[in-house]
């Protein structure tokens, strides 16, 4: 029985029992399913546990609620495609781990300046149950482990794309152009659209554009009418250089000034309505320039169901000890370190700026050379990690395609992501029951 099952019918036993202990009792509200998703429902009190949670974070955001109703229906949109990309998810044996989901929490309070109590404290606080709240966080991470392996891994680069990207002056130019602020509406499209769907749909994203021109707030039609994971934060896709926007973006906000919005774009994955919110200065420096490299090596302990983050701590300061004494780095990383550099003594090579984790990158660049680090913890575990050598180093024709394939990759990303859910979603089994209320 799923959880949802089970809550209903929990609330069903509660509602008979009231009733058997006094005909006079108030009259008790049985939850309701509102959405069938192939084979699990979707509850009223889970779509109501939503609506608020949702309008608390756009009253934190000042953006504009739209009416209740249109909320409701979005969100349940929202709520069914998360369900199915769940259920693929736990059906192909993708999981995230208690140990994983603890970790994960404590970055999440860490990343507040708070310690896990107190941030447990604050969100209880708030009415937000600690339980319900990690649940959520659990379907987070699954839900970005399934795009990296459904999505992300297949995005595949030519070789002629690169040489194109290389080759062309205008995306050398758009590189260099500074960065673009903009949001988004998407009106998905289902794979195998009628042309009366087509009709019904195109007038859904024109009543949205008409009434962003009538002057009504980006993000509040954003909120009623976008399909985008996005929509209910208002479509704001933060600031990002203008080589890394789909192309079908790139090309519409370079026509367009701070504040304008483009005409509705047309993609395979449906509508799509762009403003742009402003520019921000020039460019970071090409990869032509020169780069600052860094030759280091790192001793890795995984944190798993085996081995806590207290015990992987604790064996790298063993280690670390060990070092002090005159012990060899190299011979150390192949006895104990979990990655696959052990082999070669924990060498990681020559590493770019971008090459590691923000966690790794930071300690990494504190360290003098032959200096070793305290345990450090990244998103992979625990690690020791020494500076070997520095250099400046100008960026080789091999290193320049890598930082073109990494563009184009961008690039495609959230284009095949979307195109990707709606494939997802126009497979599913749906059964609507909200109307029935």
């Amino acid at each position: 029985m799923t959880p949802m099952r089970f809550l209903v019918c929990c609330l069903a036993i509660l509602a008979c029992s009231a009733h058997a202990q006094s005909r006079r009792a108030l009259p008790v509200e049985v939850d309701r399913i509102i959405a069938v998703v192939n084979d699990e429902a979707i509850t009223s009190f889970e779509l109501r546990s939503r609506v608020a949670t949702v309008e608390r974070q756009l009253r934190g955001q000042n953006v504009q609620l739209p009416p209740r109703d249109v909320l409701e229906k979005q969100l349940l949109e929202r709520m069914i495609s998360d369900r199915v990309q769940l259920q693929f998810a736990r059906d192909t044996g993708l999981r995230v781990s208690d140990v994983e989901l603890d970790a994960a929490m404590r970055r999440i309070a860490e990343a507040n300046r708070l310690s896990l109590q107190d941030f447990r404290s604050t969100l209880e606080r708030d009415g937000i149950a600690w339980a319900k709240f990690r649940e959520e966080v659990r379907s987070e991470i699954l839900l970005s482990r399934l795009r990296d392996r459904e999505v992300e891994s297949r995005i595949v680069v030519s070789d002629g794309e690169i040489d194109n990207y290389l080759a062309n002056p205008e995306q050398e130019a758009a590189a260099g152009a500074g960065e673009v602020q903009i949001a988004h509406i998407v009106i998905r499209v289902p794979e195998q659209a009628s042309p009366d769907q087509l009709m019904r749909i195109g007038a859904r994203a024109q009543a949205a554009l008409d009434q962003i021109r009538r002057g009504e707030n980006f993000a509040k039609v954003a909120a009623s009418y976008s399909d985008a994971p996005d929509g209910l934060s208002g479509g704001a896709m933060g600031s990002r250089p203008l080589d890394r926007l789909p192309s079908l973006y790139a090309e519409a906000v370079k026509k367009l000034k701070p504040g304008e919005v483009s005409d509705i774009l047309r993609s395979p994955a449906g509508f799509h309505i762009v403003m742009l919110i402003g520019r921000q200065g020039e460019a970071a420096a090409k990869p032509t320039l020169s780069l600052r490299q860094t030759h280091a090596r790192h001793i890795l302990i995984r944190v798993n169901e085996l081995v806590s983050e207290a015990e992987a701590r604790r064996k790298l300061v063993g280690l670390k000890e060990r070092l002090e004494n005159g012990a060899d780095f190299a011979e150390l990383a192949r006895l104990h370190s979990n990655d696959l550099s052990a082999a070669k003594g924990g060498d990681l090579g020559w590493l770019y700026q971008g090459d590691t984790v923000p966690e790794f990158e930071k300690a990494m660049d504190a360290l003098q050379v032959n200096q070793v680090s305290e345990p450090i913890q990244s998103p992979f575990g625990f690690h020791l990690i020494q500076v070997l050598a520095r250099r400046t180093d100008d960026a080789s024709a091999e290193r320049q395609r890598l930082a073109a394939r990494q563009v184009l990759r961008e690039r495609k990303s959230d284009e095949a992501y979307q195109d990707w859910i709606r494939q997802m979603r126009d497979r599913a089994y749906v059964e609507y029951r909200l109307e029935d209320r």
